[in-house]
């Protein structure tokens, strides 16, 4: 089962009074119903889908839709449900808010279905079951997202999201529009508000270890990144060591620089703070990084002398 699939039958099975099931089930008919004269049909894979639908038009409505498989032509290995609605439709449609008293479509539901935030959760929740889905946080990128085949449904939609602060954002698609959240941390606010407890669970579980391991990278990249620092600048320090050697100059140099070259050599991995501590404790003199690295500036400063002199030469 995959992840999207175990959110809508989490959410198919809340229960609701009835003001959230009419608001649930006119978000769904909106945007998984193919409506004409006489009847209403929705397409679903799912049998739990099936369940909630027909349950809920036989509770409010006391009509018992028609529900029969039929080819999916997606070359996909489920079965393909289709739900009809062939009594009493223009009352349905009405009491749902998806066409007005003269049997006019209505591009965006009215207000008293969506009255309260428990019917608007209600009605996500429609809308998620019949067009929605979530990556798998654990297999993929964060992404959840809605195609929507109408302008002003997708807009509405994106409004009612944007109520709880989730920062949902429309594209245009070649075939509809499309509803999106990538940010982790609204993508769970969403399951929140649909209710899907479960599956809140798991994505926090998953998304917590994702961003734990991706911390752990970065330290390790920024300590491995440190690493890389201190043995370039040794390597160099080094280098002018070697420099100022082959030329006789270390008779050029005072004791306390004398000094810092000899335990550079001595200790050739060590960092600046690192080799301040040594000769710190090993001669009982103190000294500071900021003096340390002033007497390896002699040191450069000495062996970038030999180094012109001798391409002079």
């Amino acid at each position: 089962m995959s992840y999207t699939v175990s959110i809508k039958e989490e959410i198919s099975n809340i229960n609701s009074n009835k003001s959230e099931l009419i608001a649930e089930l006119s978000g769904y008919i909106r945007n998984n119903g193919d409506i004409s004269k006489d009847k209403i049909t929705m397409t679903t894979e799912n049998n739990f889908i099936v369940e909630r639908v027909t349950n809920t038009i036989k509770d409010i409505y006391d009509i018992k839709p028609t529900v029969k498989i039929i080819e999916n032509l997606n070359f996909s290995k489920k079965n393909l449900y289709q739900i009809t609605i062939s009594e009493n439709t223009n009352t349905i449609l009405k009491t749902l808010g998806i066409v007005d008293d003269n049997n006019n479509y209505l591009d965006t539901v009215p207000n008293y279905i969506v009255g309260g935030n428990e019917e608007i959760r209600g009605y996500l929740r429609g809308v998620f079951n019949g067009v929605g889905s979530i990556n798998d946080p654990k297999k993929s990128r964060y992404h959840m997202e809605l195609l929507m085949s109408r302008p002003e449904e997708s807009v509405f939609v994106q409004k009612l999201l944007n109520l709880f602060d989730l920062n949902a954002k429309i594209l245009n698609r070649d075939k509809g529009y499309m509803i999106y959240i990538k940010e982790a941390e609204k993508i769970s606010d969403f399951l929140k508000i649909l209710g899907a407890n479960k599956a809140v669970m798991y994505y926090e579980d998953v998304r917590v270890y994702r961003d734990k391991k991706n911390k752990t990278n970065r330290l390790n990249n920024c300590e491995q990144a440190n690493m890389d620092k201190i043995i370039e600048t040794a390597t160099a320090q080094l280098e002018d060591i070697d420099v100022i050697e082959k030329n006789d100059g270390v008779v050029l140099l005072d004791d306390k620089v004398k000094e810092v070259l000899n335990y550079r050599k001595k200790y050739p991995e060590a960092s600046l703070k690192e080799l301040a501590e040594i000769i710190s404790l090993e001669t009982n003199k103190s000294i500071t990084k900021s003096g340390l690295n002033h007497r390896l500036r002699k040191l450069k400063e000495l062996a970038d002398g030999f180094r012109k002199m001798n391409k002079g030469d």
